[in-house]
């Protein structure tokens, strides 16, 4: 199992947006660039976060949108911005369920500076076959959820790493 994997299932920060020059990938050192002596997680408010791993069945859609109703009351966001990570979530989960291998992973933060509530699902790489709803259903009953993730988020997108797959999606925090 790679330590990307491993990572996402402890929940720990994703520091794939770093830039990480070859000299410094071997010995796991991210790059920082040389305005500060301080690494550059000590310039950033730390983002609050938490991961849950998730059945990969039908039923990780309603579970993970109840995980994520819990953490948003705890963040006080508004209902406005909770519904559409709400919608999202489920998107994303049912997405992976139906499209994707196990093991799923649902990971939720909350940045402080950006404003935004990141959406991350893990799961384990494109499947051979297509689900079980979606195998039974003609393609104008389904295939819309990226268009409806695309319509109401900020920004989305999908990253491969070693052994799994990273879909996520960040929502605009309401003032």
């Amino acid at each position: 199992m790679g330590d990307a994997f491993r990572r996402c299932q402890r929940g720990q920060p994703d520091r794939t947006f770093l830039f990480q020059p070859a000299d410094r990938r071997d010995r796991g050192q991210a790059h920082v660039p040389e305005i500060s002596p301080w690494p550059a997680a000590a310039r950033r408010p730390r983002a609050p976060e938490r991961a849950w791993p998730l059945a990969h069945r039908p039923e990780a859609a309603g579970t993970a949108r109840r995980i994520a109703r819990a953490v948003l009351a705890q963040w006080r966001v508004t209902d406005e911005t909770a519904g559409t990570v709400l919608l999202t979530v489920s998107e994303l989960v049912t997405n992976a369920v139906e499209h994707a291998e196990p093991p799923l992973h649902l990971r939720l933060s909350r940045a402080p500076d950006t404003r935004r509530v990141r959406i991350e699902v893990c799961d384990g790489g494109p499947a051979a076959t297509e689900g079980g709803w979606t195998a039974s259903r003609t393609r104008g009953e389904h295939g819309r959820g990226l268009q409806v993730i695309d319509r109401l988020t900020a920004a989305h997108g999908d990253r491969a790493e070693p052994e799994r797959a990273v879909h996520w999606a960040d929502v605009a925090v309401a003032a």
